[in-house]
């Protein structure tokens, strides 16, 4: 059978629970046991992760500490995050999970998609009934090795698309595989509460309640105009989601994205602009450096510039394979060009790498942020000529669609994890 007639098998990894399940492999003795990943009890952050002994407490991400420090039981374990871990974690997942695919795209640090289409012959067994039984064992025992090798629980949703994909994996928690056969998919969703639809948030989920509407089968059977006042111009895609359908670009894995989003409000001057890459492999070859660091110097120029801002101090941070970190920083007239930036940070990265040890993760940093003021036309720079043409071409077709021959290098080896502030 050709790919082109074969139902398209997209599946959504998603490691439970992660940031937890990180700390219990650090901290073993708290296996079982309520734990927050955040802050300490009462402190004045978020959760970041709340494991499923506590979650029926009504304890979740995204909640204050303080309001997690009141529903939580005197036993929870509250505890900040280990920056600099999780990264690692999830890279080695990715790595795992490529071994099972051809193709994979990361959604966020603990979420990826994984195409399998066309994959069925390649891993068929006499005892499989069919292809779907096929990808379904393989997938198995794709989180079998995960847990196996790295200690971690995860669970896959497998579909026809990424939204029957991610909802299955929500169904299959903890630690379990859901296959949605390709023409089961209204069936599947009819039952589930509006809220499993990807899209919908608590605010949508409380009006679509006050309409009488609860779950993703009486939402289905809603016209469009019902839905238009509370969700505008994306209630027809809701509603065709809602009814299991896919088009063309709901079967496509779609570009990648990084494991955290960029979020650039505009003249934003708080805080800092930041991207850091750990490499799929320890880099030795200084060139190879250096065209990833000419790619995060493009990015974090060009973010600034989106947010309408300009820095004047720049940070390297440099990681050896041997997990030694240096950051190094320089202060400089006020600028939003990668090219006052990148020989700046190539100087200090040819000062700072005093060892041949190869080289596990490289960021840029720009901070000491400040809006500059208006400027006529005729006043532009040459560069800032430039960089107007050039982020008008990324406006229209990505950010990947232009961008300096230098850091093209890096196409040569894949990165893994991505954070981004």
């Amino acid at each position: 059978m050709s790919d082109e007639l074969r139902p398209a098998r997209i599946a959504c990894l998603d490691l439970d629970t992660f940031f937890v399940s990180v700390e219990r492999i650090l901290h073993p003795e708290l296996a079982g046991r309520p734990v927050v990943v955040g802050g300490a009890r009462g402190g004045r952050g978020v959760v970041t992760a709340a494991s499923y002994e506590v979650r029926p407490f009504g304890v979740r991400s995204g909640i204050s500490l303080r309001e997690a420090d009141r529903l939580a039981p005197k036993d929870t374990v509250f505890m900040p995050p280990s920056h600099g871990v999780y990264s690692d974690y999830a890279h080695k997942v990715r790595l795992i999970a490529q071994d099972f695919t051809p193709e994979s795209r990361v959604a966020s640090i603990d979420e990826m998609y994984l195409g399998f289409q066309g994959c069925e012959e390649l891993y068929r067994r006499a005892g499989d009934v069919d292809d779907d039984a096929t990808i379904e064992r393989v997938c198995r025992e794709m989180t079998a090795r995960i847990l196996r090798e790295l200690g971690l629980p995860a669970s896959v949703g497998i579909g026809s698309s990424k939204t029957i994909a991610k909802v299955a994996s929500g169904v299959a928690k903890p630690a379990g595989v859901r296959l949605v056969r390709a023409g089961d998919e209204a069936a599947f969703l009819a039952p589930l509460p509006v809220r499993k639809l990807p899209g919908i948030g608590p605010v949508g989920e409380e009006r679509l309640q006050a309409m009488g509407i609860a779950t993703l089968g009486r939402l289905a059977a809603c016209r469009v105009d019902e839905l238009e006042p509370i969700f505008g111009v994306r209630a027809g895609d809701l509603v065709l989601r809602a009814r299991g359908a896919t088009d063309a670009s709901a079967v496509l894995l779609g570009r990648e994205r990084p494991a955290f989003r960029e979020h650039d409000p505009e003249g934003e001057t708080l805080g800092s602009i930041s991207n850091e890459r750990t490499f799929a492999e320890d880099v030795r070859d200084p060139r190879d450096v250096e065209a990833r660091l000419c790619a995060l110097v493009e990015r974090v120029c060009w973010r600034a510039r989106k947010r309408g801002v300009k820095a004047r101090t720049v940070t390297l941070k440099l990681r050896y394979a041997d997990f030694e970190t240096l950051t190094r920083s320089r202060s400089f007239a006020a600028t939003s060009s990668e090219l006052d930036v990148l020989p700046i940070v190539l100087a200090l990265y040819r000062k700072a790498r005093t060892r041949s040890t190869a080289v596990r993760l490289v960021g840029i940093q720009l901070s000491n942020l400040h809006e500059p003021g208006a400027q006529l036309e005729l006043e532009l720079t040459t560069h800032e000529r430039l960089h107007r043409s050039v982020d008008g071409i990324r406006a229209k077709y990505g950010f990947d669609a232009v961008g300096a021959a230098a850091a093209r290098r890096r196409d040569r080896r894949s990165d893994s994890g991505s954070r981004t502030r």
